[in-house]
């Protein structure tokens, strides 16, 4: 599968995913408006950390080993039953503890007890969120590009039915439960797919912890907890700081502008993830690493900067269509957020060689520092630039990635 073909395949699943998006947000915006997206952002950074403890964070290593022992399908058992019933069991003990906790949950990310419902559905539904991402882990290892593009798509189909019936009839505690729920109700489809495929079977998913298969899985979960700690909570920092310094309408203006990146870069980012950690897993020799990552930059890289481009200059057009006239605000954030999302792109083309090669302590050290230094730049430039200052923090946090990931890889001998 090459990097064209997969991600001519993945196009289609990412544009009916950016659709779906784009209509949820618009949704969204008429229905809670700004402060209402800051509520939901800090909710989904919540779901991000809480998910990946409960899975044991295995997800990445279940598909590079998956792809690794493409020639073994006894030693892909082995790792997906030992990454099943670690996910299992991690997910039915953190399903207890958030609905034990719900209501200080509710009043530390969304700043009102009256909201711990939402969590009791998160957590009652959460067994069902986390294999579905353990499927995907798995299809995007075998390579089973088709199946796993069907998948993100009757998860984009769900998100936007599920979102659009919850927001429209309860507002933004139905957002939220949407948000809490959507995800595992794709798992009877990720499931059924499987199950149709003659690798699978229902007893492959659970069984004995083989030693060393948790051994090498560890070392995906060293990485996947520190981003799921680090991301969401420098993103929770910087909300935080600018509802207080400028208020939560411009928290919501930087949700909404993050948003927005995320659907845009959706291609890029997932091509990546479905093509790039498969590869790089298989590659040995720096050379064939160096012509990969080559490619990446001559395909992948002008995309996203044409993107960028095309949506600074259609910016104002974007905000009247996709948002409403409250978000008129979140303009000033486009020009350095579209300079940041194309350094992002050129450092994670670096960094998922990270992943691919188990390099945990260079990726625990990277994410530690640079969501630090976002969070950091955001508040001593606040006084300067005001809520400008965070779009200008993310350019300057992804160069010096860019740059750290060049110097790190290279000496390393790796690139």
């Amino acid at each position: 599968m090459t990097l064209i073909k997969t991600s001519l395949l993945n196009a289609i699943a990412v544009v009916i995913k950016m659709l779906t998006l784009l209509g949820i947000n618009k949704i969204l915006a008429i229905y809670v408006g700004p402060a209402g997206y800051a509520a939901l952002g800090q909710f989904q950074n919540a779901v991000q950390m809480i998910t990946t403890f409960a899975s044991g964070a295995i997800n990445t290593g279940v598909t590079k080993y998956t792809a690794e022992y493409y020639e073994d399908e006894e030693k892909q058992r082995v790792v997906w039953r030992t990454a099943g019933t670690i996910a299992f069991v991690g997910s039915l003990v953190t399903g207890i503890l958030v609905i034990i906790f719900s209501k200080p949950l509710a009043g530390l990310f969304l700043k009102d007890e009256s909201y711990s419902g939402v969590f009791v559905w998160f957590a009652v539904t959460l067994v069902l969120f986390v294999f579905n991402t353990l499927l995907l882990a798995i299809l995007n290892g075998k390579k089973e590009i088709h199946r796993y593009v069907v998948a993100n798509i009757a998860g984009s189909l769900f998100a936007l039915m599920v979102t659009s019936f919850m927001v429209i009839q309860y507002g933004l505690y139905g957002a939220l439960v949407a948000l809490a729920v959507y995800q595992s109700l794709s798992f009877f489809v990720t499931m059924l797919l499987c199950y149709k495929t003659s690798w699978f079977r229902f007893s492959y998913m659970i069984g004995g912890i083989d030693k060393k298969a948790a051994k090498n899985l560890a070392k995906y979960t060293a990485m996947a907890l520190t981003s799921a700690v680090c991301v969401p909570l420098s993103h929770i920092l910087v909300r935080n700081h600018l509802g207080e310094t400028f208020g939560w309408e411009a928290a919501g203006y930087w949700e909404a502008m993050w948003r927005l990146s995320a659907a845009y870069l959706m291609l890029v980012t997932t091509t990546l993830s479905v093509y790039y950690l498969p590869r790089l897993s298989e590659l040995k020799e720096p050379t064939a690493i160096r012509q990969e990552i080559l490619q990446g930059y001559k395909v992948i890289l002008p995309v996203a900067a044409s993107c960028g481009l095309i949506i600074y200059l259609l910016r104002n057009f974007i905000i009247r269509v996709l948002f409403t006239d409250d978000f008129a605000e979140m303009e000033v954030l486009f020009t350095w957020q579209m300079v940041g999302d194309t350094l992002k792109i050129a450092s994670w083309l670096l960094g998922f060689i990270l992943a691919a090669k188990a390099l945990f302590g260079l990726y625990i050290v990277s994410e530690i520092l640079f969501t630090l230094l976002f969070f950091f730049l955001t508040y001593f430039l606040s006084e300067s630039f005001g809520i400008e200052s965070v779009s200008i923090a993310h350019s300057i946090n992804y160069l010096c990635h860019l740059l750290f990931m060049l110097f790190a890889l290279r000496h390393k001998n790796i690139i």
